[in-house]
């Protein structure tokens, strides 16, 4: 039997990316996938490529850094497919990429929004509804900036990915006892049209000790690692998927 047979999962950002490889792998190993990402025409495709698989997906588009976009995922988890068992929160936006003192404190709070507090919207709304299966698991895209290492001009997106670390431990203090896992996701650099020019993408492949970026589908891997039946005890974790980058600083 597939990893995910029959399991019910919201992936957002998954137009393109990290989040496109998710959606894919999860929907090959039997789950029913509901797709979220802010532009409708390539959530679709996303959509429609895993249908022709022989997957089940459908798609949600709208914003995470509204609230009433995480009320809509859940709600569509629950009336198409039944309930909801996973959640791969995968959005975030780098945002201003400018020294802490020249960032505006509306650039800041953007940043946090699209980064840490869409996760802390996706987590109040799709808790309640794993609660009503007796458990479930989130997955959180962190990053190795402001974890592992600073990179200039990053310190707003460095601040707001470190962030989730207190959010996942947080929820599993509160939930732990009630069949709930939290966990993130610590990638290096990705090649995704986000990773930047093929310049920034060699220079981000110099800070690994495998001296290469990951591709998208190496880091799907390891979210279904920690979304399945493998990592059942893992829970309040950080998983470096960084190439080794973490190891070497």
């Amino acid at each position: 039997m597939a990893m995910l047979q029959d399991k019910i999962v919201i992936v957002t950002g998954a137009s393109s990316g990290i989040g496109r490889a998710v959606a894919r792998l999860f929907a090959s190993e039997g789950a029913k996938i509901v797709a979220n990402a802010r532009g409708e025409g390539p959530l679709t495709a996303v959509v429609e490529v895993i249908r022709e698989d022989g997957g089940e997906a459908i798609a949600v588009s709208g914003d995470v850094t509204e609230e009433a976009t995480h009320v809509r995922l859940v709600e569509a988890a629950l009336s198409h497919f039944g309930g909801l068992d996973i959640a791969v929160n995968n959005a975030g936006s780098v945002g201003a990429v400018r020294p802490i003192a020249e960032i505006t404190a509306s650039e800041w709070q953007e940043t946090l929004a699209a980064n840490l507090t869409s996760a802390f919207l996706a987590a109040r709304h799709q808790i309640p509804a794993m609660l009503q299966r007796d458990g479930g698991s989130l997955v959180f895209t962190s990053t190795f900036v402001g974890t592992s290492v600073g990179i200039p001009g990053m310190a707003a997106y460095g601040a707001a990915k470190a962030g989730l670390m207190g959010l996942v431990k947080g929820i599993t203090a509160d939930y732990g006892a009630s069949g709930i896992r939290a966990n993130a996701l610590l990638p290096g650099g990705v090649d995704t049209p986000a990773g930047g020019s093929k310049e920034q993408k060699e220079w981000a492949a110099g800070l690994h000790a495998m001296k290469r970026i990951a591709q998208p589908e190496e880091i799907a891997q390891a979210a279904l690692f920690l979304s399945g039946p493998m990592a059942s005890f893992v829970s309040g974790a950080a998983l470096f998927a960084d190439g080794g980058n973490a190891a070497v600083k």
